[in-house]
């Protein structure tokens, strides 16, 4: 895995990608990250990772529960101390993962105040959004303060073809000058496995993949900075930066919103598909 791990970044770094996400529950990804930046000694990259959920699938598939999700102060410094004793100084942005609108986070000003604290320190502070509620969450918590001054300064949400209705609120964090991170943005493999023909129609066209079409589309939101993707080989990962040729014209992106699905049924979907 670490070798594969390894063969994917390399790639990624020659293509000329320079942004790298993580995360404490991604199993052992901070590590892999951390001995790959030992090995090549790249300067040039920006690292975000996230706290809050630990991974306790022991890496079998079959298991019951594969992370447990926990917003509290406690849980933030210890995975904070882990994420640091891992990455050093190279992490640029940590978030809160899976932020929701149920979360103690909102509630808690000790842990409010911690993750303000760690702006003071050059780590820029976000949080990461599901479920069908991500508008409100984004919007409640560039509301948070401490000391007068925001908490947050960065969001990564969920947008595809999919799944856009955050459309909005993150177009309004961006306006704001906050920095705005997309995710899932081919619906989990949904949007590739079995592809809809309007995707497949265009994909054929452009000489891509599904997944470049896909990926395309959130490239072309003008609110969206970095757009992330999750290439498991050397070979999807070319073929997820084929989107860098694409171009969709409005007639093009128009065509494509359709595919859209309510949000509740989008989410009761993504959380009955199957760990692999």
């Amino acid at each position: 895995m670490r070798e594969a791990t390894f063969a994917v970044l390399d790639a990624a770094y020659a293509a000329g990608v320079r942004w790298i996400d993580v995360a404490r529950s991604y199993g052992r990804a901070e590590e892999f990250l951390a001995g790959w930046l030992a090995e090549r000694g790249h300067a040039d990259l920006t690292v975000s990772s996230k706290w809050g959920y630990t991974y306790v699938g022991g890496w079998r598939m079959d298991a019951t529960m594969h992370e447990v999700k926990e917003h509290s102060a406690g849980v933030f410094s210890r995975q904070w101390t882990e994420s640091r004793s891992l990455l050093g100084n190279a992490i640029n942005l940590y978030q809160v993962h899976s932020l929701t609108v149920d979360s103690p986070l909102f509630t808690d000003e000790a842990l409010q105040r911690a993750l303000a604290a760690l702006s003071d320190d050059g780590v820029r502070v976000g949080f990461s959004t599901s479920g069908p509620r991500q508008s409100e969450v984004i919007r409640r918590a560039f509301e948070l303060e401490v000391a007068g001054r925001p908490v947050f300064s960065a969001v990564q949400s969920t947008w595809n073809l999919l799944e856009p209705s955050a459309g909005p609120a993150l177009a309004e964090a961006h306006a704001a000058g906050n920095l705005v991170l997309v995710k899932e943005t081919l619906a989990n493999g949904r949007l590739v496995v079995n592809p809809p023909p309007a995707i497949t129609r265009l994909a054929r066209r452009y000489g891509v993949g599904a997944d470049a079409v896909a990926i395309a589309a959130v490239l072309a939101q003008p609110w969206a900075d970095t757009v992330l993707i999750g290439p498991s080989s050397p070979q999807q990962l070319a073929a997820n930066l084929a989107a860098n040729g694409v171009d969709l014209p409005r007639g093009e992106l128009a065509a494509l919103r359709p595919l859209a699905e309510p949000p509740e049924r989008y989410w009761d979907r993504r959380s009955s598909l199957q760990w692999q």
